[in-house]
Order: C-alpha cells, then sequence, then structure tokens
C-alpha cells in the first residue's frame, strides 16, 4: 500500500512538474476566491451608502 502511495506521488517520473502545477493552480483559484469577494463586499457597502435610509429597498422581480 505504501508503495502504491509513494507510485502515485512520484507520478511516473513527472512529479517534479505536476505538483508545483498544481498547487500554482491552487494558490491562484484561492487568490481569485478571496480577491473576488473582497471585491463584492466593496461594492455591497458602496451600493448601502448610495441608497437612501429611508426607502426600505425592492426585492429582485417585484414589479
Amino acid at each position: 500500500m505504501l508503495d502504491a502511495l509513494r507510485t502515485f506521488l512520484g507520478m511516473g517520473g513527472y512529479a517534479a512538474f505536476v505538483w508545483p502545477a498544481l498547487i500554482l493552480t491552487a494558490v491562484v483559484l484561492v487568490s481569485m476566491l478571496v480577491l473576488s469577494l473582497q471585491d463584492l463586499r466593496r461594492a455591497e457597502r458602496t451600493l448601502q451608502g448610495m441608497e437612501p435610509a429611508d426607502r426600505p429597498r425592492r426585492r429582485r422581480g417585484a414589479a
């Protein structure tokens, strides 16, 4: 079993290329998620500041 894991992690000799590419991809995707969520929160705060405080917010799809 340990030998099978070692074989998998070795990726048939291509581990030096596969694992850094996988790690870099994961870092980029997580960074994009974090930056997108930060941008969303910033946009929501800006929108709340632009809306009048005395008017209730309309629901999407309401006539």
